[in-house]
This record gives structure tokens, C-alpha cells and sequence, in this order.
């Protein structure tokens, strides 16, 4: 083990301390014990934050395990202080794909019945090389990436157990998706090239959740934002937000950064390669590291050196230079610090919930892929407006009275 354990413990303490959403949660479960003798197994991103929320369910009884969602995305110190606090952890900065799959592996030898997922990669395992592990009462997924792949393995019949679609609640894709994705990625992307943003050129692909995010934190730094998008709504949406909407072809010629955000793979491919601007950056913020086609680079390229850490040169015959972010990899996480606490605290409590629904009503469930119960999102909305220094409105009679006339047609 390489992390610190002491930094690990003061990382943990710091994320808690702004995480009051889930801190009341697993307070509850302490007294409640919810998940006592059940087994929990997530596959996440393991920095701090995921440790307040593995150590959440541990307080609730939960027998958890932990593996790597992404081989960059590990903090070490994390890890450290989450295995001394009784939580087996496979994990590792900068691991090999072969020990992130063994990780992923793992976390099916202990049978769990409760699976908390990031991207699917370990509900897919557990349908397919090790399907005959598990007694699975369902899974929670918080990737738009994870849910794309359930819908797919619904729309098949092939989804064997319920999975809780976090994702898509309205307290994670509208903060989580947006605003923690719009800072984090900033914070990954000056952490690994110390270059000025503003008066460049930066390209946003696709206009989702996370590219509405990154496209406004962009602006507010003075980039130029350009916009590429195959959804004629999304187009038109980011054009009346004052983007320009172009093909990559055309924005690559231009484009001092490129950052993907789709979920799709080969968004910045050969075709684009040819054309791209020298001295380009290209970054991704979707969950697998196929966004930006790393052949493509290879075979195009005469030359490539790491110039500084998290940071490619690729060389091409006529001189033009590409830099690639962190392997290709989520650059928030490879080079930054993830997400902010306070964001991660409204996503990991409704984690926790989910996981804790599942427990008590999983057996009872259809093998779909099911949106967060409303009243759990409301939960941690109502919990989260006080720590956020929010005092809300109150409607008043009247005005609760002239609501329901409308509601019933008078």
C-alpha cells in the first residue's frame, strides 16, 4: 500500500465535514443498522469523498467492499485510511487494466446483494463471467454512461435484477452532472497543463448535463466556446445560450481544447485528427477512455513523449503537436480532485438511500431499470437547503387553495 494514512484520515475528516447530507444519513444508520449481515460490494472513483460514503454503510451494518470505477481516478491516502477503517479496498493509482479488472472481479467473490455501481462495469460482469455469483437484490448506477448500458441490457431482457437509476434523479444530474462536473473539470485541467484558458478557443462535445456544465464554467473563464452536437434540440439549445454549434471537422481547425463528454466513442477520430489545430489539448470527461480514439493518435503519430505529468505530446509528420489529458481518461479525476464535497454529498446520499430501498424492497422489484423513489430525491433536497444557506418561501393558503382549483379544473 502506497497512501498515507494519517492524509488519508485528514482527507476523510475534510470531506465529512462539508458532506451534511450524509453525514445525518449515516448517522441514522448507525442507530438503525439497515443493512446489518447484508453484503454491499461498489465499484467508484476511491478518493474521499467514496470513503465518507463506504464508511456511511459500514456504520449501517454493511459488510462493504471496494474497487476502482477507473485506474486513474484512485487517491492512495483514501484507500490507506479506508482498509485501516474495515473496509477491504481494491484500488490503486495508476493500477494496470488487468489488476483494475481483477478488482472488479473481486468485488463478486464475496456474493453481494447490493451493488453500487459507476458505469456498469460491475453489473455487466455480474451477467455475464461470474453470473453465477450472488444472491443480487438489485444494483444503484450514478453514470449516464451505466444507465445507457442497463437500458441496453433491459431493452435485450437480459437484466437480471432491479437497477436504481441515481443518474437521472433530479438532486444528482442537475448539480452533479452540471456543476460538479463544470468545476471539477476545470480543477483537472489546470492541475495537469498550468495553461491560461481565456481568449482560447475551447471545443465541447455534445451538450448533455456535463457539457451544459463545462461549456458554461468554460465561458465564465473567457474562453471562446464552441459547441458539437448530433440532437437537433441540444444543438439548438446551446445556440440560444450563445454557442456557437459546429461539426468536429470544422471546430477541431480551431480548437486550442477539445473535451468530450458524450458517453460514445470516437468523437475525436482520424477524420479530425488531420486537420486538428497544432498545439491542440485534448481532454474527456465521459466514463471510458474511447471518447478521443488513442489508435488513431498512435498510428497518426511519428513521435509522442509524456511532457509533463497527465500530459501525451503526439507528433504528427508535418509537425503539428496534440497533447492528450490523463491518458484519455476522466481528467477531473486523473489530474483533479473530483468532484466538490458538497456536490458529491447530494449524490452519495441519494447512494445511500438507493441502497437501503434496495434492501427492504429489492425481492420485491421487476428486473427493470427504475427511477429513484421521488420521495427519497426529496429527501435530500429538503436536507440539503439549510447547510446551502437556503431559507425557502412558503406558499399561502390561499395560494394553496388557488393551486388545487387548478388542479381540479375550476
Amino acid at each position: 500500500m502506497t497512501g498515507n494514512l494519517e492524509l488519508g484520515r485528514l482527507k476523510i475528516a475534510w470531506a465529512r465535514t462539508h458532506m451534511p447530507v450524509l453525514g445525518a444519513i449515516a448517522h441514522r444508520f448507525a442507530t438503525d443498522r439497515p443493512f446489518a449481515g447484508r453484503r454491499l460490494s461498489a465499484v467508484l472513483h476511491v478518493e474521499a469523498k467514496t470513503a465518507v460514503l463506504a464508511l456511511a454503510l459500514r456504520a449501517g451494518g454493511a459488510e462493504i467492499r471496494l474497487a476502482a470505477g477507473n485506474p486513474l481516478s484512485t487517491d492512495d491516502d483514501a484507500v490507506a485510511a479506508l482498509v485501516e477503517g474495515g473496509v477491504p479496498t481494491w484500488a490503486r493509482k495508476g493500477e494496470s487494466v488487468e489488476e483494475f479488472t481483477a478488482g472488479i472481479q473481486a468485488m463478486l467473490a464475496s456474493d453481494p446483494e447490493v451493488i453500487i455501481d459507476d458505469g456498469a462495469d460491475l453489473v455487466a460482469l455480474a451477467h455475464t463471467a461470474r453470473k453465477d455469483r450472488g444472491s443480487i437484490l438489485g444494483s444503484t448506477e450514478e453514470t449516464t454512461t451505466g444507465i445507457t448500458r442497463l437500458r441496453a441490457m433491459e431493452k435485450a431482457h437480459a437484466l437480471r435484477f432491479p437497477a436504481i437509476d441515481v443518474n437521472d434523479a433530479a438532486m444528482k444530474h442537475l448539480f452533479d452532472n452540471r456543476f460538479g462536473c463544470g468545476q471539477s473539470f476545470l480543477d483537472g485541467l489546470f492541475s495537469a497543463t498550468n495553461l491560461l484558458v481565456a481568449g482560447r478557443t475551447c471545443v465541447v462535445a455534445g451538450y448533455g448535463w456535463v457539457g451544459k456544465g463545462i461549456a458554461s464554467r468554460l465561458r465564465g473563464v473567457g474562453a471562446d466556446v464552441i459547441v458539437t452536437e448530433v440532437d437537433p434540440v441540444r444543438a439548438i439549445e446551446a445556440r440560444l445560450e450563445g454557442f456557437r454549434v459546429r461539426p468536429m471537422t470544422e471546430a477541431a481547425a480551431e480548437a486550442d481544447l477539445i473535451v468530450t463528454t458524450t458517453g460514445n466513442r470516437g468523437i475525436v477520430r482520424a477524420e479530425h485528427l488531420k486537420g486538428i489545430k497544432d498545439g491542440c489539448l485534448l481532454a474527456n470527461m465521459g466514463h471510458f477512455d474511447v471518447e478521443i480514439s488513442k489508435p488513431d493518435l498512435a498510428a497518426m503519430s511519428t513521435h509522442r513523449a509524456i511532457v509533463r505529468p497527465n500530459v501525451e505530446e503526439f507528433r504528427f509528420a508535418d509537425g503539428r503537436r496534440v497533447y492528450l489529458l490523463g491518458d484519455g481518461r476522466l481528467i477531473n479525476l486523473a489530474a483533479g480532485q473530483g468532484h466538490p464535497a458538497e456536490i458529491m454529498d447530494l449524490s452519495f446520499a441519494l447512494q445511500a438511500l438507493s441502497a437501503e430501498y434496495l434492501v427492504r424492497h429489492g425481492a420485491e422489484l421487476p428486473a427493470k431499470v427504475l427511477p429513484v423513489p421521488p420521495e427519497l430525491d426529496r429527501a435530500v433536497a429538503e436536507a440539503a437547503v439549510g447547510p446551502l444557506g437556503i431559507r425557502l418561501d412558503r406558499s399561502t393558503p390561499d395560494q394553496l387553495k388557488y393551486a388545487d382549483s387548478w388542479m381540479e379544473g375550476t
